[in-house]
């Protein structure tokens, strides 16, 4: 593991490990995968400024972010299919999250149950979809409440599946999971990953379930759909978001949000806090990238708390957008390659990775905290907002 200097290195590592049907499941994008492309492109389109000869000797990224304390300003995203990756995968990413004092999201899509995640976790926040229907989200409400979650995502950027050429491609793999013989040989030909995840799954616990998509748990991922006449997600609106708001009593933040009008709406919710993300490009491909966005997100709603994910693969990254109007960042795949490739102590060595590089980059813009990552530390040529 002291081979990966980067984050980069991981995906490297976990090409090699993961089926070539998983990997592309992880990496893709919707479409033509532009979006997820330029997620991290626009991240280069942003010049910094240096500051010299100022003391940075007494430098820190701690930061307080909705009345809790953290290490730094950057979280693990919400991922599906983390059991995949590595056995016992999102119990794992939680530990290493909780370990490191970082805030950690459990997927709704996860295998494990969210009641395990919190009692190993503390302080994990849980991410979730609403179904559209009233009792359903109620119950699915009070379980969260039971397991002892203080914090609620809700995913609002889903209404329909996406495109995922790319993956059908590479194999095909998604939810459900239908065996063929192409999955199959490319189960036998990554014998790692069949003896220390498939393997170790199965035995242990059989096969694995969508433990959080509802207030029961949810199907296994071998499971036929349920057949529908149209997708519940499709009838959505502020007003379940605002009925929700009235049923949980912790703090609430709503992910997806792309549009200045819609950052204007979630705010008349009186959510706590906005995540600026475009799903990690899986779902509308062409969309604007979460740090070109922010700007205007940011100034549509004024101090609302504001998380940005997509995109971050170094420490300069985080300084941007945290310049750019954001307050905190989420982090995904990397993290997701840092488990397949070496488990939690990968993760681990990933969040260590990103945060030294955070505090590096800090000391070279001459910042000692992170309230002085402002606009000004930004570069006119900058190119991603067009000319000034």
């Amino acid at each position: 593991m002291v081979d990966a200097l980067t984050l980069d290195d991981f995906e490297t590592h976990a090409r090699r490990i993961l089926p070539a049907s998983l990997y592309a499941f992880v990496t893709a994008g919707s479409g033509n995968g532009r979006s997820k492309d330029k997620n991290h492109y626009d991240f280069l389109m942003i010049d910094l400024f240096t500051r010299v000869l100022r003391d940075v000797s007494d430098r820190s990224c701690e930061v307080e972010f909705l009345d809790c304390r953290f290490a730094a300003p950057i979280g693990i995203a919400p991922m599906g299919m983390a059991g995949a990756m590595r056995f016992e995968g999102d119990l794992a990413l939680a530990r290493a999250a909780h370990s490191s004092k970082i805030p950690f999201i459990l997927s709704g899509a996860a295998f494990e149950p969210l009641e395990e995640v919190a009692a190993q976790a503390p302080g994990s926040w849980f991410q979730a979809y609403l179904s559209g229907n009233p009792a359903v989200d109620a119950a699915m409400v009070e379980r969260i409440k039971q397991a002892g979650y203080k914090t609620l995502v809700i995913t609002v950027d889903t209404p329909v599946p996406p495109s995922r050429e790319a993956s059908m491609r590479a194999g095909g793999l998604g939810v459900p999971v239908r065996p063929t013989a192409r999955l199959v040989a490319d189960t036998f030909t990554h014998p790692r990953w069949a003896a220390d995840t498939l393997a170790r799954t199965l035995i242990r616990k059989g096969i694995p379930r969508l433990a959080n998509m509802g207030p029961t748990g949810g199907p296994r991922i071998s499971a036929p759909p349920a057949k529908r006449p149209r997708s519940a997600r499709e009838t959505l609106t502020w007003d379940h978001i605002l009925k929700l708001r009235n049923q949980w009593q912790g703090k609430l933040i709503v992910k997806g949000i792309l549009a200045p009008q819609d950052a204007i709406e979630a705010r008349k919710t009186g959510v706590d806090a906005l995540i600026v993300s475009n799903h990690g490009g899986r779902q509308l491909d062409g969309t604007i990238s979460p740090i070109a966005a922010l700007p205007a997100v940011r100034a549509a709603i004024g101090d609302l708390p504001l998380i940005m994910d997509g995109g971050i693969r170094r420490g300069d990254d985080i300084v941007k957008a945290l310049a750019t109007g954001a307050d905190m960042v989420l982090i995904g795949r990397p993290f997701l390659y840092a488990l397949a490739a070496y488990g939690q102590p990968g993760v681990t060595r990933a969040i260590d990775l990103i945060i030294a590089e955070l505090l590096r980059a800090m000391a070279l813009m001459g910042c000692n905290h992170v309230s002085d990552l402002t606009p000004t530390c930004l570069a006119p040529s900058s190119s991603i907002w067009g000319p000034t």
